[in-house]
């Protein structure tokens, strides 16, 4: 019997014990918050990007898509920062084990210069695992937070050290502010392109699209769209364009989707 239950008790751990899972450095859990795990599913997937809603309360940075929703208990310390510091701590410094940053989409719904310094007083209490920011450098470390939505962008960047980046716009491609405060360009497709996803994308909107990718690739930024279609074509075409993040509320279909793309092999045929 002694013998039986060492030999479980051997053998639990790698039972038990779930494998890493491939980072994706491409995909981004829209309105991460509204899933049943708030974070942990995202990572569980390899999501590279997760998104966060928060609003002032009171002092408070609490998460939520409508003011109306805002609960006490779910602050961003508790949904995201504080998992995120477990867990780079059991990981050598990093969210996934010899990994990639992961990067944290704040998406400030109250009122911008109030909401950010707040934000900046709660992200220096982690600062060991944020990426820091200066005028000419950057020093990456486990987690990347990137502010959008309502956005403070002077008082940003009037600081000398940093724990965010802003989410850019279509205006700051043709303004080009440094890529080390504004590192993304995201927008609405639907603000860009006259395509609705209906039928084939006509040439000149896969033109109008590379050369938008490649515009904002010549000034070092990254691309992302939101208001497009949670499906395999939809996110085929993106990929093939040379959009760096793939937002999505289905986690499952975008990880198997992308998977091929982060393994290096033929995707499979539709």
């Amino acid at each position: 019997m002694r013998c039986r239950v060492f030999l479980l008790a051997l053998l639990t751990p790698a039972v038990v014990m779930a494998a890493d899972p491939v980072p994706l450095v491409r995909a981004h859990a829209h309105n991460d918050y509204e899933h049943p795990r708030p974070l942990l599913d995202a990572l569980e997937r390899g999501f590279g990007s997760v998104e966060a809603d928060i609003y002032l309360v009171e002092g408070r940075l609490l998460v939520a898509h409508d003011r109306k929703d805002v609960k006490p208990e779910r602050t961003l310390e508790a949904l995201y920062l504080e998992p995120l510091r477990a867990r780079v701590q059991r990981n050598a410094g990093r969210v996934f084990r010899g990994g990639p940053a992961l990067t944290l989409l704040v998406d400030v719904k109250s009122e911008a210069a109030s909401t950010y310094a707040a934000l900046h007083a709660v992200l220096q209490g982690y600062a060991e695992m944020l990426t820091t920011f200066r005028a000419a450098s950057i020093e990456e470390r486990a987690v990347t937070v990137i502010v959008s939505g309502n956005r403070a962008v002077k008082e940003i960047a009037a600081q000398p050290i940093r724990f965010v980046a802003v989410d850019g716009r279509r205006s700051d491609l043709e303004q080009n502010p440094s890529p080390l405060l504004v590192p993304w360009i995201s927008e609405n497709w639907r603000s860009v392109f006259a395509w609705r996803w209906e039928g084939a994308m006509p040439d000149s909107e896969r033109e109008a699209l590379r050369q938008w990718v490649t515009r904002a690739h010549a000034q070092g930024r990254k691309v992302r769209f939101w208001n497009t279609p949670d499906r395999a074509e939809a996110w085929r075409i993106l990929s093939e364009a040379g959009v760096d993040v793939i937002g999505t509320d289905d986690l499952k279909g975008l990880q198997e989707f992308l998977l091929p793309w982060e393994r290096g092999r033929p995707r499979p045929p539709e």
